[in-house]
């Protein structure tokens, strides 16, 4: 499972004990994941995280390259 965290535009890197405070989304897969994560992006929002059970980690710049790559 990977959890996605979102916060309002314009939002910075979250601390461990701020992600907890945040809203999420959980997902089965890390496409599905990366497609929240662009559906949240065209709605203003901005994804700070996710995070997957198997370790992964994705911080607001990988996700922006991720986004980037899947538009491409």
């Amino acid at each position: 499972m990977y959890r996605i965290y979102s916060a309002p535009a314009g939002a910075d890197d979250i601390s461990p004990l701020e992600r907890d405070k945040l809203l999420h989304k959980d997902a089965a897969s890390m496409d599905e994941a990366i497609g929240w994560a662009a559906h949240m992006s065209r709605t203003g929002h901005a994804v700070l995280l996710i995070e997957g059970d198997d370790g992964t980690m994705l911080g607001a710049g990988e996700i922006a390259s991720a986004l980037r790559r899947r538009m491409s």
